[in-house]
């Protein structure tokens, strides 16, 4: 058959490697794609929320399947208008994808459902918002309600920072419409994990759990990106922790989202902490990921086609894993999260057995070598039987970008606990 991947970031290279692996798969299309996806797909000229041009796409090649990547296309509805052409797409409706979209929405159904989470407040008003920090005192989280590429988040340490993050949200507009109301929750304290399930309504089959490092430098320093890294599966997670964020948090809402009228089909992503009263929910993401896509589906055993057909076709996939540990470790452009030059040359990046890289910010340059396209440049993973090794054989193919200041990556990523 023919798949479509929508994206054009490292989540979606690592989905069309995956689907590579399949020998029900005749050919791999992704729109937009990126350097590295150009490699093992076709990448197709269509931006990923150009909707009506994908469903004209996908009639014209009859693609059999779509896998939906990235937040900004299915809070659009592309999995309805799909729908509605008797088109065969792997995500959530727009009404289910509100679960990522919206902070608001998503804090109202932990609350009505009894999912335990961070207490919080919603305000589109910076006096009050002001207000409500001074007398709940720091650190304190504040958050843009809608999408913001992963940005709109702040951990205030401090009551003055939490009030300047109100006005850069609600007076100066720095998050556009995602900012126009915010959510101010309690700061948790603990380890952090992510788990994965593929839902499709009540149904969950849950993948392994990740850790990812959040801040952009050692020791969980700097501002918050995208995701500076990650391993699989978490070593010292107590399992008693993973059961109950299955059977408390993520089957809970899953049906809590039938129970609403919004069921909910795809890759469900809970974002969660292990305090000291328990697992809580910091939130959850409407699809895979990144960049824990890039190092759990690299344990997966199964055909991931063979797994979507079978979960939306209400049947369990019987997910099988290796007995190993992934570990990848991000290349950013000097700069990010911040403003960063692209189209920078990469260095040399010949090819190590040892290794696995995943393309995220890169295009093919004008002399027809990859330069960078993005904040997050690429991500270097290896699988082995250690998560030590594993460590070992990422961070020695890294030292190649060391030879210059244009890029810069985490040198603890799986060494220190986040």
């Amino acid at each position: 058959m023919d798949v479509l991947v929508i994206g054009s970031g490292g989540r979606e290279h690592m989905l069309v490697k995956k689907l590579n692996q399949s020998d029900r798969i005749k050919q791999v299309y992704a729109a937009p794609g990126n350097g590295g996806i150009a490699t093992e797909a076709i990448c197709v000229d269509i931006k990923d929320d150009a909707i009506e041009e994908l469903v004209a796409f996908v009639k014209k090649e009859a693609i059999d399947w779509t896998i939906v990547g990235p937040e900004t296309p299915l809070t659009k509805g592309i999995v309805d208008v799909f729908r509605r052409e008797g088109l065969k797409i792997f995500g959530p409706t727009q009404a289910a994808a509100q679960i990522e979209a919206s902070k608001d929405f998503s804090k109202h159904l932990m609350q009505k459902y009894h999912i335990p989470t961070a207490n919080y407040q919603t305000f589109t008003n910076s006096e009050q918002a002001k207000a409500y920090i001074s007398e709940q005192g720091a650190p304190i989280v504040v958050k843009a309600d809608g999408l913001a590429a992963g940005k709109g988040v702040v951990v205030a340490m401090t009551v003055e920072e939490a009030h300047q993050a109100v006005e850069q949200m609600l007076v100066h507009n720095r998050f556009g419409s995602a900012g126009a109301s915010i959510v101010i929750e309690e700061f948790l304290e603990g380890k952090e994990f992510s788990l994965f399930a593929f839902v499709e309504g009540e149904a969950v089959y849950p993948m392994i759990p990740a850790r990812d490092h959040k801040r952009a430098f050692d020791h969980d320093q700097g501002p918050n990106t995208g995701g500076m890294g990650a391993y699989a599966p978490v070593p010292n997670l107590d399992p008693d922790h993973v059961s109950f964020t299955v059977e408390s948090i993520i089957k809970p809402v899953a049906k809590a989202m039938v129970a609403e009228g919004h069921p909910y089909t795809g890759v469900l992503y809970a974002g969660l902490i292990e305090t000291k009263s328990g697992v809580k929910v910091i939130e959850f993401n409407a699809r895979f990921g990144d960049p824990e896509t890039q190092v759990v589906l690299p344990l997966l055993e199964n055909d991931l086609i063979q797994v979507i057909e079978d979960v939306t076709s209400s049947i369990d996939p019987k997910l099988k894993w290796r007995d190993q540990y992934a570990i990848g470790t991000v290349v950013a452009a000097t700069g990010y999260p911040g403003s960063y030059k692209k189209d920078v040359p990469l260095p040399e990046l010949s090819d190590d057995s040892s290794c696995y890289l995943i393309h995220a910010g890169t295009k093919q340059g004008e002399m027809g070598q990859l330069v960078s396209n993005g904040g997050r440049v690429l991500l270097v993973g290896a699988i082995d039987n250690t998560i030590e090794k594993a460590q070992t054989e990422v961070y020695h193919y890294l030292k190649r970008f060391d030879q210059t200041d244009h890029f810069f990556y985490r040198k603890d990523i799986g060494i220190t606990e986040s």
